[in-house]
């Protein structure tokens, strides 16, 4: 019985996909959209404007251009097969995070794994006070930016002076909310890339800080959508917070069960992924889903005659796992002195389309 399951999976796959979708005698076009936190993507050159000094070759982590090197190459490695399970083609748009700055980014698609992509850079400096931004990759034959900005997250941690005032209430510096509009393959999309705060402090003192966070992020995707009620927006992130989590459930107002999906809604299929058990991250042995991709409604529409959501996933391949060890099993991070991947695994999602 199961291998007889195996066939008809098998078959099915075959029936459904050749690099494009065919389904009762129609073709698809098929895209990957991917988020990647790069943890702790630092050059080796000393920035006296943020805290980068362990991030040099005389730092803590003594940085050298070699270890710079294979980080680079090692993160390009996996951006380069995030999909590729059911599309040949690279990743089309990279929501990244956890990077010093753009020529980071730049050293990342000039790799051999991703330079024959040509991708372009959306990117600005936030004011976190470590220096680590969020940024966009997108491949330009199939992309075409027709706006980006960067819009400040302000949050006070009213529990501590100001030194310039003697008042309670100073600000928490952290990272922007990139926004990047423009055109895939002639259809205006919307792409909004996240760092949330961290649970620095615990997660139950912190959890306004990503509240905040969230609710500028439903005032970026409200604003759209007063513009074009059917406005195909899609935020991606790492949120630092689970699908359940308020941030993600009360102030986004993310749902997570297609029935529940009102028009002009947000649907995170993350919260499914969630509670099967797939994670992104692992911390004292417990895995979450802190990286995730949540859409507008009109990506569920039935039609397909523009980009409409099919799938996703966590890309988890067994040469970014800890093999061994504490932590066997968890995302292969620097260690021992060795660089390794990230201390996340990326997630992605598929769009597909009527090909014409």
């Amino acid at each position: 019985m199961i291998m007889l399951k195996k066939i008809y999976n098998t078959l099915l796959f075959l029936f459904l996909i050749n690099i494009g979708i065919q389904a009762q005698g129609k073709k698809f076009q098929i895209q990957t959209i991917a988020f990647y936190n790069c943890e702790n993507l630092f050059d080796t050159i000393r920035d006296p404007k943020i805290y980068d000094e362990e991030w040099t070759p005389k730092g803590d982590q003594a940085w050298t251009s070699d270890k710079y090197n294979k980080k680079i190459n090692n993160l390009a490695h996996v951006i380069s097969q995030i999909g590729n399970d059911e599309n040949s083609k690279k990743p089309v748009i990279i929501g990244v995070a956890e990077v010093e700055n753009r020529g980071v980014l730049e050293d990342l698609i000039e790799t051999e794994y991703l330079i024959n992509e040509d991708y372009g850079i959306v990117h600005y400096d936030s004011p976190d006070r470590r220096g680590i931004d969020v940024g966009l990759l997108y491949q330009k034959k199939y992309f075409l930016p027709t706006h980006t900005s960067s819009l400040p997250l302000y949050i006070y941690d009213m529990k501590k002076k100001n030194k310039s005032t003697g008042e309670y209430g100073t600000r928490v510096y952290t990272r922007d909310q990139l926004l990047v509009t423009g055109l895939l393959e002639g259809e205006e999309v919307h792409f909004i890339v996240n760092h949330w705060p961290s649970r620095s402090g615990g997660e139950k003192k912190s959890s306004p800080f990503r509240e905040a966070a969230a609710a500028l992020n439903k005032k970026i995707i409200d604003s759209l959508q007063m513009i074009n009620p059917d406005a195909k927006v899609i935020t991606m992130g790492d949120m630092n917070d689970g699908p359940y989590n308020k941030s993600i459930k009360k102030v986004l107002q993310a749902a997570g069960n297609k029935k529940e999906l009102k028009k002009g809604g947000l649907f995170n299929p993350m919260e499914k992924m969630s509670k099967e058990g797939m994670g992104s991250l692992a911390y004292r042995d417990a895995w979450d889903l802190f990286d995730q991709i949540i859409l507008t409604e009109p990506y569920l529409r039935t039609d397909y005659d523009s980009w409409r959501y099919w799938k996703g996933s966590v890309y988890k391949k067994s040469f970014m796992i800890q093999p061994t060890g504490q932590y066997k099993g968890y995302p292969l991070r620097n260690s021992n002195n060795e660089p390794g991947y990230s201390d996340h695994f990326p997630v992605y999602i598929y769009l597909i389309k009527e090909a014409k």
